[in-house]
């Protein structure tokens, strides 16, 4: 599959999801982070590639990591706040609705 059907397909996946939903996969470590900077679905498509010089850049860049402690506390006072979410097995791909980073 070329990489441009392949983020086709994977923005058709993407879907809405509130804090309460997502963190069961916080609990198994599998949720990744995307800033809004990214699209969700190129994140994905370059993550599913295993692109690692393009994700290492945006690990180093702070554009796509493991949500932090500060994210964590937040977001749990806030139980309906809403993500964009993408799975890439064995990941779920989380982009805050709403923010600008």
């Amino acid at each position: 599959m070329t990489d441009i059907k392949l983020k086709e397909e994977l923005a058709l996946n993407v879907d809405e999801a509130e804090w309460s939903w997502l963190k069961p996969h916080l609990d198994r470590d599998a949720l990744i982070t995307v800033s809004s900077v990214l699209d969700l679905a190129e994140a994905g498509e370059r993550i599913a590639a295993n692109d690692s010089h393009t994700v290492s850049a945006w690990i180093n860049a702070s554009r796509v990591g493991k949500p932090t402690d500060d994210e964590i506390t937040k977001w749990n006072a806030d139980p309906q706040k809403k993500f964009l979410i993408l799975i890439v097995s064995p990941y779920v791909l989380i982009q805050e609705i709403g923010t600008i980073n």
